[in-house]
């Protein structure tokens, strides 16, 4: 259980069982109550000067109370940061009377099946509670050897963070579980030349654990090469050419799939692979993964916010379509259970979300993916986000470098990449280098000819 407790002492169980109590006095026919405390600390700093350091402290408690039986259910949400057990009443009525002036959802309610436990240990927490001297320590290695690359001229910020999150979920079905998780993380933004022809970059680190960050001085160092190797970026003429996207960007090729299988999306029939179920979406021998329950995850957690336990999930085997990221109302509304996906804060309902997702490595290292490539572009930043959920067509703003005879060339800007995701899936190739760091991650992935509009 998390060690805060509330002011008055009484355990965070306890208190959201009297907030219970209170929603079924004020009439609620089931309920469910998350409580929230956070502590944060971060430290920035640019050019070697300390800029700001910020604490922040807040508890923050939620109430879902459902009014009517199965077949027919109206809920409302109401929210708070005071935690005196005496103003529980008033609080659930206020959300009873809300619930009762919404329409019935059929396919609102709690979770059929909560889980009792035990639930796995994920090492979440680390115990630890950093001074703002060790967290300005980390800003300054990393702005310090962000500034000692020869080229970089000059820093955006520095900054060294960390967060304890507790969080516990009661509800009437008899669900009671709690969790814990500390984040650690630091960045730094580098710039690179002078005037007009100044070009920036980043590097950052997170992690649950202290022990688990890359060293500032490495990030400070890879913000600042990356910075340098932007400038005097060329413009390419418009054309049609493979597409390679660097692991960091790689990623959100990972999300908008993600939001193409997500049940809230899928039962609305807002998704583009709303009837792909079964089918092959990526090529052969490629595999998404989603797993909750990984030791020291970023988005790891031993239950969803519905109380369901978490369990490793695979989205895609083989190249085919084996399962939507579903709550319990999507599966409801499809017809299916709920894969324990459900993610929710204090003011706003259930909704289904991925925790740690990640695309399967393929069997080429990064090198040998791009080696038979011509002329095409290795894309380092993407910018907007013109993607059309409905239809799947993609048109983002993007830089990076010019694929030349198999090696990466001359930087470019101001181009943007476009295609379609179903048929961007398709022609997916992904690297070998795989590596957990944001919670959704890929390796270096090749997708060939996307339209490229440039100068």
């Amino acid at each position: 259980m998390p060690s805060e407790i509330s002011q008055n002492g009484i355990s965070p169980v306890s208190l959201l069982d009297s907030l219970l109590v209170a929603a079924s006095r004020a009439g609620a026919d089931a309920a469910d109550a998350v409580l929230i405390d956070e502590r944060a600390l971060s430290v920035r700093q640019r050019l070697g000067r300390m800029e700001e350091v910020t604490r922040a402290e807040s508890t923050e408690l939620g109430l879902r109370v459902l009014i009517g039986r199965k077949g027919g259910q109206s809920a409302a949400i109401v929210s708070s940061s005071d935690r005196d057990p005496r103003n529980f009443a008033a609080l659930a009525e206020r959300a009873v009377a809300m619930a009762r002036a919404v329409p019935p959802d059929p396919f609102a309610g709690l979770a059929e099946h909560e889980s009792t436990g035990p639930f796995a240990a994920l090492e979440l927490d680390d115990f630890s509670d950093p001074a703002p001297a060790v967290l300005a320590a980390r800003a300054a290695a990393a702005e310090d050897a962000a500034r000692a690359v020869a080229g970089v001229t000059n820093t955006e910020d520095a900054e060294a963070s960390w967060s304890r999150t507790s969080l516990v979920l009661v509800t009437t079905g008899g669900f009671a579980g709690a969790t814990c998780r500390t984040s650690h993380s630091h960045y730094v933004t580098a710039l690179a030349g002078e005037g007009t022809q100044m070009q920036r970059d980043y590097d950052y680190t997170t992690a649950t654990h202290e022990a688990d960050l890359i060293a500032p001085e490495l990030i400070g160092r890879n913000a600042g090469e990356r910075a340098v190797a932007r400038l005097n970026p060329v413009r390419l003429a418009s054309s049609c050419l493979p597409v390679v996207f660097e692991p960091r960007v790689a990623g959100s090729l990972v999300g908008h799939l993600a939001g193409a299988i997500n049940g809230a999306a899928v039962a609305r029939g807002t998704s583009f692979l709303k009837d792909r179920m079964g089918q092959q979406i990526l090529p052969r021998g490629i595999a998404v993964h989603d797993d909750p329950v990984r030791a020291r995850g970023l988005r790891s957690r031993p239950f969803d916010g519905e109380g369901i336990a978490g369990r490793a999930l695979s989205l895609v085997e083989d190249g085919m379509l084996c399962s939507w990221i579903l709550d319990c109302r999507s599966a409801r509304q499809l017809g299916l259970a709920s894969t324990g996906h459900a993610a929710r804060g204090v003011a706003s309902p259930p909704s289904p979300a991925p925790s740690n997702l990640w695309l399967a490595a393929g069997v080429l290292a990064p090198d040998a993916l791009i080696a038979d490539i011509a002329e095409g572009v290795y894309v380092s930043e993407l910018i907007g986000m013109g993607v059309n959920p409905v239809t799947g067509d993609y048109s983002r703003g993007a830089a990076g470098f010019v694929i030349r005879r198999g090696q990466r060339a001359e930087p470019v800007a101001g181009i943007t990449i476009a295609g379609n995701l179903a048929e961007m899936f398709m022609r997916l190739t992904p690297a070998s280098d795989l590596e957990f760091r944001r919670g959704t991650d890929a390796p270096t992935v090749r997708i060939e000819a996307m339209a490229i509009a440039g100068a």
